[in-house]
């Protein structure tokens, strides 16, 4: 009886371990924070989508995705910004 208890025990650890460790696996593969901000303003034909980086990193930023795959960090202060965000919005939803 008692080693039918510690089975138990150990099964429930193991398995509450297992189950908050993938949580922060996940989170981890999906935030994406910027170090620097490109320079260069991004043609918006070519942006195919956005994201905020996670609020757990340091500078707060928008990340631009292209047709061609390439990701660009974008400071969201920038003019230009707001114009594109708008526009792959309303491709988006359409």
């Amino acid at each position: 009886m008692r080693s039918l208890m510690s089975v138990l025990f150990l099964v429930i650890f193991c398995t509450e371990q297992m189950t908050s460790s993938a949580t922060i696996a996940i989170e981890l593969a999906h935030s994406t924070c910027c170090g620097e901000f490109t320079a260069v303003k991004i043609p918006v034909k070519k942006v195919v989508s956005y994201q905020w980086t996670s609020s757990s990193c340091a500078r707060r930023a928008i990340v631009f995705k292209t047709i061609a795959g390439r990701e660009f960090c974008v400071d969201p202060e920038t003019t230009w910004v707001s114009g594109h965000i708008d526009k792959v919005d309303k491709r988006t939803r359409v």
